[in-house]
């Protein structure tokens, strides 16, 4: 049972610290190493692409977290590298994507299309209801007159 319990708490520590992070890329100051990893974390690798560089196993995201450390041993603050990472390779390469006005439109769009094709679809059905009313309550000539007779007779 003490084995058991040995070997989840390890598998446990191991996910915690699984990272594709290699040991020459790791930065001497603590401090910086952490900011490097908070910003790993944010940036996705541009192969992988549901994985941020922090877990990529690829090339360019060995580059980039390579890129990022170096900006922040050059004194870039974190934005400055967020910003010179997203200016370098897009908006694409944040995990969580700022917000814009064009991401707004992107995320809207559906949206908008549901409710215009609903609002088009409403339309259609009062007016083919409309018709269809118009055309029950035309009457035939012989009623018309069987009504103007009944109208008469009532005065």
């Amino acid at each position: 049972m003490l084995n058991l319990v040995a070997a989840a708490f390890f598998f446990l520590v191991s996910i915690g610290i699984a990272s594709a992070v290699e040991p020459d890329e790791v930065l001497d100051d603590p401090v910086l190493e952490e900011r490097a990893r908070q910003l790993s974390t944010e940036l996705r690798c541009l192969v992988c692409q549901n994985q941020s560089i922090d877990d990529s196993d690829a090339q360019l995201a060995k580059d980039l977290r390579v890129l990022v450390r170096e900006r922040l041993v050059a004194g870039d603050s974190d934005s400055q590298v967020i910003d010179y990472v997203v200016g370098r390779y897009g908006e694409f390469v944040l995990l969580k994507p700022r917000f814009s006005m064009r991401n707004l439109l992107l995320w809207a769009t559906p949206i908008i299309a549901l409710l215009l094709g609903a609002f088009a679809f409403l339309t259609m059905a009062r007016r083919r209801r409309a018709a269809m009313t118009a055309e029950s309550v035309s009457l035939t000539p012989e009623e018309n007159e069987r009504i103007t007779k009944i109208l008469d007779e009532r005065d």
